[in-house]
């Protein structure tokens, strides 16, 4: 067993325009006097981070881990998940995904993905610079608007976009291999990887790589009313990130998992600061350390009620309540006794 790292931040709720959240000297400040140990980097946002420059210079890789040292802080992954959105996008969702990519791409599917398939490539060359193992992100979809199969789907058709998903993925998974980086995909509604078995089959499609793993937020789970803790056993191998977010789901006559168009705050499913939900979170730890989980609990604040600051100052200091630092003694070793084999014999009346 293994206690697990923490508390880290995600950065990507946090970024704005106005101070201390504009920069990342002025967030690493911030988040260690708030009680963080280490900041996940949203490798999109240009304010915090140049990943482009990142996977070229280990000078500047050297500088802003030096900077993060200063405040007691070290980056524990950094976060793709923008730059997968891009590489599978439906129809359906092209107008809203060009906002993602810069504003010459935009109106041209193509080149937008091929320029976001060319940032995931250098944020696995940057991680590498920093000396990060693990890196997030969303895997896309183009399966996501056929969720419910009605009308009929057409057979072949989840096959299809799967099989192209895998074929976008599998350079961009040898490219992390070659780098020693593990590609965590958050398993996520509006994503064709959704729960473990879109995870399976894409996993299945692409050879059952390596680097192909999983980002593990039950929020998530809640949402879908998926039993997180079973998932926690039967991906452990594959788990290698973790998103500590929580969540409620509380039905109604009027409304279930779908929403009904609601806004966050009226829907029955919906995110809350940590505590402040459904999510067992001593169960979750609990497994995680049983399960020799080795990476960080990163906070990932999303709230429709309580204020962000607020949020991530209770957050770190929840994770730290929840962590676990694992045993070395068995609790009955002072009961036990050397016993030889011919003891061991008669014990169990064996001549």
């Amino acid at each position: 067993m293994q206690t697990i790292k923490g508390p880290s931040l995600h950065l990507a709720q946090f970024s704005d325009a106005t101070a201390p959240f504009n920069s990342l000297p002025a967030i690493a400040e911030w988040a260690a006097h708030t009680g963080f140990k280490a900041l996940q980097i949203p490798a999109w946002d240009e304010r915090l981070f140049d990943v482009g420059l990142a996977a070229e210079s280990q000078t500047y890789c050297d500088d802003i881990k030096g900077g993060l040292a200063e405040h007691g802080l070290v980056i524990s992954e950094l976060t793709t998940h923008i730059f997968g959105q891009l590489v599978a996008v439906h129809p359906a969702y092209d107008s809203m995904c060009d906002n993602f990519a810069p504003v010459a791409l935009r109106g041209n599917p193509q080149a937008r993905t091929a320029w976001a398939l060319e940032k995931l490539e250098q944020s696995a060359r940057a991680s590498s610079r920093l000396g990060l193992t693990e890196m997030g992100t969303f895997s896309g979809s183009f399966a996501w608007p056929y969720l419910f199969p009605f009308p009929q789907r057409p057979d072949g058709l989840i096959e299809a976009a799967f099989e192209e998903l895998a074929r976008r993925w599998l350079p961009i998974l040898d490219a992390c291999d070659e780098q020693g980086v593990n590609l965590c995909y958050e398993i996520h509604p509006s994503e064709d990887l959704h729960d473990g078995a879109s995870f399976e089959r894409f996993y299945e499609l692409v050879g059952e790589h390596a680097r192909c793993n999983i980002l593990f937020d039950p929020s998530h789970f809640v949402l879908q009313q998926l039993n997180y803790l079973d998932y926690l056993d039967i991906y452990k191998d594959r788990i290698r990130m973790f998103h500590v977010k929580d969540a409620e789901f509380n039905p109604t006559g009027r409304q279930g998992i779908y929403g009904g168009y609601t806004s966050w705050i009226e829907r029955a499913g919906r995110f809350r600061s940590l505590g402040d939900g459904q999510v067992d979170f001593k169960a979750i730890f609990s497994r995680l350390a049983q399960n020799d989980y080795a990476g960080w609990a990163a906070l990932e604040w999303e709230c429709c009620l309580k204020d962000q600051e607020d949020g991530a100052r209770e957050g770190a200091e929840f994770i730290n309540r929840h962590i676990i630092n694992v045993t070395t003694k068995i609790f009955d070793d002072f009961a036990g006794a050397a016993v030889d084999r011919s003891q061991i014999n008669a014990m169990l009346g064996i001549a």
